[in-house]
C-alpha cells in the first residue's frame, strides 16, 4: 500500500472499513480492505523472527489486488529494541498471532494464514491449534531450523544455547546475519542491508538473531513439528531450491509429516530465502492467489468446503 492507497483508506468512512482499521493494534501493522467477491476471504500474515509486518507487504499487496482482504500482525517483541525482543517467548509470539486470528476472523468469513520464515512456523501452529479457524495455511521459507548454504558452521552448537541461558549466558549475543541476507537480487539487498543498519527495525528488521530468540525459535520448530499430524487445512509450501538460509528439507518435513492434510509444494529456481521480495515474488504471489481462490471458491456459499482441493 504505498502513501495514496493508505490516504484513501483514511478518508474511506464505511463502517466496514473503519472496523477493519480497528485491526491494527500497533503502527507496523497494516490491513488491505478487500473488494468485489473475494472480500470475505481474509488472508492473514505473519512475518519472520526479527522481522517487521513490512516484509510482507509486496504479497499482501498482491493478494488485495484480486480481492482479498489481507491484514499482516506484527510479532510480540518485534519492530523494537534487541532486547525487547529478548524478553519475549515464542508463546508470545504464537498469542500475537491468535489474537490477530480472532479479530480478524470477525471481520471476514474465513482466514487463509500465510507466513515466511519463522512465520511459517507459526501458521502451521495456529492452523494445528485451531483448526476450525483456519481455512488454509501458506507456508513460505518455512524455517524449522537454519541450515541453509550460508549459515557458519558454529550455529550447530545451538543445541547449547539452554544451557547458556539457564547460567545466564548470553543474553546480549547476537548471531549476526551473513551475506546474501536471503536476497539473491544484488540491488534489493544492498538497499535492504542500508535499512537493517540503519538503524530503524520497523522498516527492514534487525541485522542478527540474538542467541536466547533462537532457544525460543527451536522451541517453536519442536512444537509445530511433533504436532504436522494434527494439521488439517490444505497447505501451500513455497522454497526456493537454493535458501541460503534454511534448506529446502524445510519444505519436505512438511509434506511427509502433515499426513492428514493435503500439501502442494513449489519450489523456486531464481531467489534466496526471501521469496516474498525476491526475484520469484511475482511467482509467490501468483501460486498463492490460486491457493487462495481454491479455498475461497471451495466455501463459497452452497458449496461444502473441501480440504482435498
Amino acid at each position: 500500500m504505498n502513501a495514496a492507497d493508505g490516504f484513501a483508506l483514511l478518508q474511506d468512512k464505511t463502517p466496514e472499513v473503519q472496523d477493519l482499521q480497528k485491526l491494527c493494534v500497533t503502527p507496523h501493522e497494516f490491513v488491505m480492505p478487500g473488494h468485489g467477491t473475494n472480500a470475505r476471504t481474509g488472508v492473514l500474515l505473519i512475518h519472520g523472527l526479527t522481522g517487521t509486518p513490512a516484509e510482507m507487504r509486496v504479497l499482501g499487496k498482491g493478494l488485495n489486488k484480486q480481492g482479498f482482504t489481507v491484514y499482516a500482525v506484527q510479532l510480540a517483541g518485534h519492530c523494537a529494541g534487541m532486547q525487547d525482543l529478548v524478553d519475549t517467548r515464542w508463546t508470545d509470539w504464537l498469542a500475537s498471532v491468535e489474537s490477530g486470528l480472532q479479530r480478524f476472523s470477525a471481520q471476514v468469513d474465513h482466514v487463509v494464514v500465510g507466513g515466511l520464515s519463522m512465520g511459517a512456523l507459526l501458521s502451521l501452529a495456529v492452523a494445528e491449534k485451531h483448526p476450525d479457524q483456519v481455512a488454509g495455511v501458506c507456508a513460505l521459507s518455512t524455517t524449522f531450523r537454519y541450515d541453509g548454504w550460508s549459515i557458519p558452521g558454529y550455529t550447530r552448537l545451538a543445541f547449547l544455547l539452554p544451557l547458556f541461558r539457564a547460567l545466564g549466558i548470553g543474553r546480549h549475543s547476537v548471531f549476526m546475519e551473513a551475506p546474501p541476507y536471503g536476497i539473491k537480487d544484488e540491488a534489493l539487498r544492498a538497499r535492504i542491508v542500508e535499512q537493517m543498519h540503519g538503524g530503524d527495525s520497523a522498516a527492514a528488521g534487525l541485522p542478527g538473531n540474538p542467541w536466547w530468540s533462537i532457544i525460543e525459535l527451536r522451541a517453536l520448530s519442536a512444537h509445530v513439528l511433533k504436532r504436522l499430524d494434527q494439521l488439517r487445512s490444505p497447505c501451500l509450501v513455497v522454497h526456493a531450491r537454493e535458501d541460503d538460509i534454511s534448506s529446502i528439507s524445510n519444505a519436505y518435513d512438511i509434506e511427509s509429516g502433515a499426513r492428514n492434510a493435503h500439501v502442494e509444494l513449489v519450489l523456486l529456481d531464481n531467489c534466496y530465502h526471501m521469496i516474498t521480495i525476491d526475484r520469484e515474488r511475482r511467482t509467490v504471489i501468483a501460486r498463492t492467489n490460486e491457493f487462495v481462490t481454491r479455498i475461497a471458491s471451495a466455501a463459497a456459499p452452497g458449496k461444502a468446503p473441501t480440504h482435498g482441493q
